[in-house]
């Protein structure tokens, strides 16, 4: 029906998950989830100061903390509840695995001495001056090479911890890592993303570079169709709705050897995001299929 396609995206804030008694299971209540909306949208003289002082303590920093060296949590508990989807000033994230090889491109900012020796999400102390970062949605201990587009500059980081939580920006980098692609002074620049390995490591063999914790895509079909131009005319009236983080696309296929074309709705991260969508919109008909 039309109350069907002119369906609305529903944000639900959740404070508090009951029934819980893992510390890592709050991903949302990190040091740094916290802070970032105050200094995102606090007083901008604060921010200049953390750039000014992050700049002298990096260039006067001696230590040379290697990514070898760093002190990682790994454990499966806190890997199973740091993959949950979870909520942050009111919208709904979805944590996904992925694949060697993955690419992404974006925008990358940094934190400092704010959060220095303040606790991650994934339960470990910020150090500032190792090479860490934040992501939303890739697995902890992910590896991860940050390339600045704007000055060829490379460095390889670690995830652990959740951000950053600003429309367009897809890693939050330590200061060191900021510091090694030259985005100290200005906070952002266009960086790819491309990952290398998973649990703290980067993959060298062939089996390892072939790791992965998912291989399936997944969508939300919303109309099988004999006729392509009732596909079409389906398509149209989902675009009008869809957030731009999804996509509606038309694909065709055949069902009992005739020709037919099917709409589905993609951008999920996880099976979980697409039930979700499909219940949140109330598409009873819909189906949520993987591949």
């Amino acid at each position: 029906s039309d109350t069907i396609f002119r369906m609305k995206i529903m944000c639900f804030v959740v404070f508090f998950i009951s029934g819980c008694s893992s510390k890592y299971q709050y991903t949302h209540k990190s040091y740094h989830i916290n802070e970032y909306n105050r200094l995102s949208n606090g007083n901008n003289t604060n921010l200049s100061n953390q750039t000014q002082r992050a700049i002298k303590l990096t260039t006067n920093n001696n230590s040379n903390i290697s990514f070898d060296n760093q002190k990682i949590i790994n454990t499966p508990s806190m890997q199973k509840a740091t993959m949950k989807p979870y909520i942050v000033f009111g919208r709904k994230y979805y944590p996904t695995y992925a694949h060697i090889g993955d690419s992404f491109v974006g925008t990358a900012s940094w934190y400092g001495p704010d959060f220095h020796d303040k606790k991650t999400s994934n339960g470990e102390i910020y150090n500032m001056y190792a090479l860490t970062a934040a992501h939303k949605t890739l697995p902890m201990n992910t590896v991860v090479k940050v390339t600045n587009l704007e000055n060829g500059l490379s460095t390889i980081v670690r995830i652990n911890d959740r951000g950053p939580f600003v429309k367009n920006r897809i890693i939050d980098l330590s200061n060191k890592a900021a510091y090694q692609i030259d985005m100290v002074k200005k906070g952002t620049a266009k960086v790819k993303l491309e990952i290398l390995g998973f649990n703290g490591k980067i993959a060298t063999t062939l089996k390892e570079k072939s790791q992965t914790f998912s291989t399936n895509r997944y969508f939300v079909q919303v109309g099988v169709f004999s006729n392509p131009q009732g596909a079409k005319t389906t398509k149209r009236k989902f675009q009008l709705a869809l957030e731009d983080n999804y996509k509606i696309i038309l694909k065709k296929d055949t069902l009992h050897n005739k020709p037919i074309t099917r709409v589905l709705i993609s951008g999920f991260q996880s099976e979980q995001e697409a039930v979700d969508f499909k219940n949140t919109n109330n598409l009873q008909g819909a189906m949520v299929i993987a591949q």
